[in-house]
């Protein structure tokens, strides 16, 4: 379907093209009109599918076409997971905005707290951020949501996963208008506590999945391989990163402490390597992933913070360097490369720590994966036994022999001592005098 031949204002159509967009995706097909209409939304889609643009196409449609339901509180909230990730919504917001009277404000953790409270005396139409510090401007009452129109969660399963529960909930008490809609997206809806969260926050949501979770991105070749420890992985890495035709690489891993070592050793083997990880500054992290985005660095080396959402269009290659802790979080992964229809590879490491995190991987894409061997490294790691449960056998009681022969006696019978010949004795302890016999005068009993 052409963008065109939706019903959205005209006023978007123009930086859709500018973006180089013409056709929509399956999920912008498929969830648009529905948005558009009014309607809750509750979506699933692969990662790279476009999931930005459907739901900001028909949430400014709405702003555009009708008035606002409060003169002063904000029109419209987007959550995301990560600082990054609400960065780059808020690029597209802007492009998409650029021709409109619509003020937009970005507010996430990692910066001053006090200036984000002078951005809201603007009294801005939409804002942008991820739910602790929305949740900690509402609770100091910088803002406030009664009038809200739109309600988006981006990434709510990611969100959930990083404790956000408490100020979602929070958010969404806030933002309480009979007329708000509410839309989620992500690339995975499999979740329990995501369908409990939807159904609390959306009135009689339409789902949309499209293609699902476990199923294998076209676009990206996955490749798996053995490793017997740290050495022999580094040595692999080294070996891929020099036969990859590469533009830009995202290798992740368990650790901070690995990112910052991972890139220096990146840069002794020569190649153009930054870390990025959760413990820097604000400040910092936007430096380098404006960077990388310029291609001032060819490989990126973090954590799974940089593993949602991002759309990066020159990533061509992706590394597990160490497999993710949630098998979910290998799509959201490998979802870095191959995205709006270009060709990726993705490479996982496997080590002995990383076995059972695989196995669960494999699972979840309910598939049987082969591995893949490079020349001269084979290593002799072929897996583990899964894990069995011990059974605890509970020994049998030893017979008791003196306990055994004194249940062959016959027991004694107990009388209540507390009365003794229709006397009330109470507890107290007595013995009974033996009878004396009567012996008559001849000195023979009677």
């Amino acid at each position: 379907m052409q963008f065109r031949d939706l019903d959205i204002d005209n006023r978007l159509l123009k930086p859709i093209h500018h973006f180089g967009f013409n056709r929509t995706t399956e999920i912008q097909t498929k969830a648009i009109p529905v948005a558009a209409a009014g309607r809750d939304v509750m979506a699933s889609s692969k990662t790279g599918s476009g999931k930005t643009l459907a739901y900001l196409l028909p949430a400014l449609h709405r702003l555009i076409r009708y008035k606002p339901l409060s003169r002063q509180d904000a029109r419209m909230v987007i959550l995301t997971p990560t600082r990054e990730l609400a960065k780059q919504v808020y690029g597209q917001l802007k492009q998409l905005t650029a021709s409109l009277r619509f003020e937009s404000v970005l507010v996430v953790g990692g910066e001053n707290f006090n200036d984000q409270a002078r951005l809201f005396q603007r009294n801005p139409s939409i804002i942008v951020g991820t739910p602790g510090r929305i949740a900690d401007h509402l609770e100091h009452r910088h803002l406030f949501l009664q009038g809200l129109e739109l309600l988006i969660f981006d990434e709510a399963d990611r969100m959930l996963d990083m404790g956000f529960a408490k100020q979602l909930r929070a958010i969404n008490s806030a933002a309480n208008h009979r007329k708000r809609q509410t839309m989620m997206f992500s690339a995975t809806m499999d979740s329990a506590e995501v369908n409990e969260l939807a159904h609390e926050f959306l009135n009689e949501p339409v789902r949309i999945a499209v293609g699902s979770g476990h199923e294998q991105h076209q676009d990206i070749v996955q490749s798996f391989y053995l490793c017997d420890h740290l050495d022999h992985k580094q040595a692999i890495l080294q070996r891929l990163l020099e036969q990859a035709d590469y533009r830009q690489v995202i290798i992740f891993t368990a650790t901070r402490q690995d990112t910052d070592r991972l890139a220096k050793l990146l840069n002794e083997w020569g190649h153009k390597a930054v870390g990025l990880s959760g413990e820097l500054s604000q400040t910092a992290r936007n430096q380098i992933m404006s960077q990388f985005e310029r291609v001032v660095y060819k490989i990126l080396v973090t954590t799974d913070i940089a593993s949602r959402g991002l759309d990066l269009e020159n990533v061509s290659h992706v590394v597990n360097f160490d497999m993710p802790k949630h098998a979910e979080e290998y799509v959201h992964r490998v979802g870095r490369t191959g995205r709006a229809g270009a060709k990726g590879e993705a490479f996982s490491l496997v080590g002995p720590k990383d076995w059972f995190s695989f196995k669960a991987v494999e699972s979840f894409l309910q598939q049987t994966i082969t591995f893949s061997v490079l020349d001269g490294l084979k290593g002799r790691f072929k897996g583990l036994k899964p894990k069995s449960k011990k059974v605890v056998k509970k020994a049998a009681p030893k017979a008791n022999k003196d306990a055994n022969k004194r249940s062959t006696k016959p027991q004694a019978k107990n009388y209540d001592k507390r009365f003794y010949q229709t006397q009330d004795v109470g507890d107290m302890p007595f013995m009974v005098k033996k009878k004396t016999p009567l012996v008559d005068d001849e000195g023979e009993e009677a």
